[in-house]
């Protein structure tokens, strides 16, 4: 069996990619696995080399090698024809492309068109809202199957040690601060998040603050981001430097774990900003302060045309900022595990933010340890059956495909 996977981010790449493959490669060690990153930008470059060095027997290509492909040209190392095109991540249309020069049934994940109805031989649903849009997008329904959200193997994976990575008591019963995976959250955020650890040191200074650390960012980009702190919107002037693994500001350390999860898995509460990061901590049972600043909006990656729109001389910030805060009116709630409940189970903090403020929630929330314990159980409740998803999909594309 051939399987040619296309996905694009971080998120995407940590959260669906790496259970799903790990899932065939346990399944089915025969199995031919081929991963092509597609043009995209949330993604970092490090998203091929993760994989590969992730899940051993994973083959997996830079955009360039897709581009090459795109244009009908050879890829050294990927087969001519595969079995299979799974669709992971990125536009729907890389997808479509690999389909149409490797062949093979073509399977998507969560998303489709109503222009890929016949494309699309079977959709992978997260839930039954999911299905429902699924069928919105005119995917005949007997070709839709609910597997769950592949993101929460991903997080149990990971705390539990399934992809390798050591144990971590960094944050035991204290707290860890996600500043976020891709490159802009890492340049203009993770200043903001250091702040908010000094707040939070000052606040509650007996207890163990460490910060997630992404795979997919490297030492160099971590040391720019931090030194550039003082200059950045979002920071209020929180430089700092990283040395032997922690990050060090104004005589504090805090440690950077990079296997996240394993450390979040003893932590008693977590800051973070929407993502997939959040639900998967959810799925850990770690409750979250999750913060949405939109002290610079206009900083903010989108998808879409007002991505480029927003890099146009002095008129594109002003047309940018006013498009991210247009749309982030129109939602109640930014936090997966909110929007799944309907109500507030997550903690949430938006608009224009101050690291003080950020801080002081968090600090009350860590000291009601109650409260701690009945959100985690709740938020680990809600998405225990999702456990499972990538063996479910698994099975289901090594089936041989339809004649």
């Amino acid at each position: 069996m051939r399987i040619a996977i296309t996905a694009n981010g971080p998120g995407e790449f940590a959260g669906w990619v790496r259970p799903l493959t790990a899932a065939l490669r346990a399944r089915d060690p025969s199995a031919e696995i081929h991963v092509l990153c597609v043009p995209d930008d949330f993604a970092t470059g490090g998203e091929a080399a993760y994989i590969e060095r992730t899940v051993p027997g994973v083959h997996a290509y830079p955009p360039s090698a897709y581009l090459r492909l795109a244009l009908g040209r050879p890829v050294e190392g990927l087969p001519a024809r595969v079995d299979r095109v799974q669709y992971l991540g990125g536009d729907l249309a890389h997808a479509v492309r690999v389909h149409a020069r490797l062949g093979g049934e073509a399977t998507t994940y969560k998303f489709s068109r109503k222009a890929y109805a016949a494309t699309f031989a079977r959709a992978f649903a997260v839930d039954e809202a999911n299905r429902a849009q699924l069928e919105a997008w005119k995917t005949p329904p007997e070709r839709i199957r609910v597997i769950g959200n592949l993101a929460i193997d991903g997080a149990l994976g990971e705390a539990s040690g399934a992809y390798g990575d050591a144990p971590s008591d960094a944050a035991r019963d204290g707290i860890v601060l996600f500043p976020g995976s891709r490159r802009h959250e890492i340049a203009n955020l993770l200043p903001m998040f250091v702040r908010v650890a000094l707040n939070l040191r000052r606040m509650l200074p007996g207890v163990p603050i460490a910060f997630a650390g992404s795979p997919f960012v490297d030492d160099g980009e971590l040391r720019d981001a931090l030194a550039r702190g003082g200059d950045n919107p979002l920071a209020y002037g929180a430089a700092a430097q990283f040395d032997g693994g922690e990050i060090v500001a104004d005589g504090a350390r805090f440690p950077l774990v990079r296997a996240a999860m394993g450390a979040a898995s003893r932590a008693r509460l977590a800051i973070a900003i929407p993502g997939t990061k959040v639900i998967e901590l959810a799925a850990l049972g770690v409750p979250t302060v999750v913060c949405t600043p939109f002290n610079a909006p206009e900083l903010v990656v989108i998808g879409g045309p007002m991505q480029y729109v927003g890099k146009l001389p002095a008129i594109g910030p002003l047309v940018k900022r006013a498009a991210v805060l247009a749309v982030a009116s129109r939602f109640r709630f930014f936090a997966q595990p909110n929007i799944d409940a309907d109500r507030e189970l997550d903690p949430e903090i938006a608009g224009t933010l101050l690291p003080s403020q950020v801080a002081h929630v968090a600090a009350e929330r860590w000291a009601d340890a109650a409260w701690c314990r009945a959100t985690g159980a709740e938020l680990r409740a809600r998405y225990a059956h999702h456990a499972g998803a990538a063996e479910r999909m698994a099975a289901f594309l090594l089936e041989s495909p339809r004649p």
